[in-house]
């Protein structure tokens, strides 16, 4: 079973001049309940559907699975997608031998900015740049697919 290990934070700095890669992604959910997410995903000329299972009470692992489909395919499935859209650019930035993925959030998110690291267990170190803000790993607001259901700009 494929397991994702990731913190989360918030960020509150400029982190764009270290970018070495973007690429805008939409996607949405077939499935949003809290045992299992089921996603559809738009990322530059890619497709993809993901499943996520429920993560550890820390927030930090959870089961998911992800494959790569046609993005004629994911397309179609964004149109039968439950009500709401994640819109956002997905910067990719290196941090010694760690990449954050920088999410900037546009739409109903418009003004979150967020980045997370994968990490190969849950007690692996890593350098933290000076524009990373406070940690919110297991804050289930942040999760996609709660930003979904209950967008930043309404906080």
């Amino acid at each position: 079973m494929a397991q994702e290990i990731e913190r989360k934070f918030l960020v509150k700095g400029d982190f764009k001049p270290f970018a070495y890669k973007s690429s805008r992604v939409i996607q949405g959910y077939l499935c949003s309940v809290p045992e299992r997410a089921v996603r559809v995903r738009v990322k530059g000329e890619k497709g993809f559907l993901t499943i996520k299972g429920i993560g550890n009470k820390e927030g930090t692992s959870r089961y998911e699975w992800e494959r790569e489909i046609p993005v004629s395919e994911a397309e179609e499935l964004l149109k039968i997608c439950e009500p709401g859209v994640i819109d956002k650019t997905r910067y990719l930035v290196k941090q010694d031998d760690h990449t954050f993925e920088v999410d900037e959030f546009y739409g109903e998110n418009e003004g979150l900015v967020v980045a997370e690291i994968e990490l190969k267990s849950e007690t692996d170190v890593f350098e933290m740049p000076d524009w990373l803000g406070k940690e919110v790993t297991g804050d289930v607001r942040y999760y996609n697919v709660m930003l979904m259901k209950n967008p930043f700009t309404t906080w």
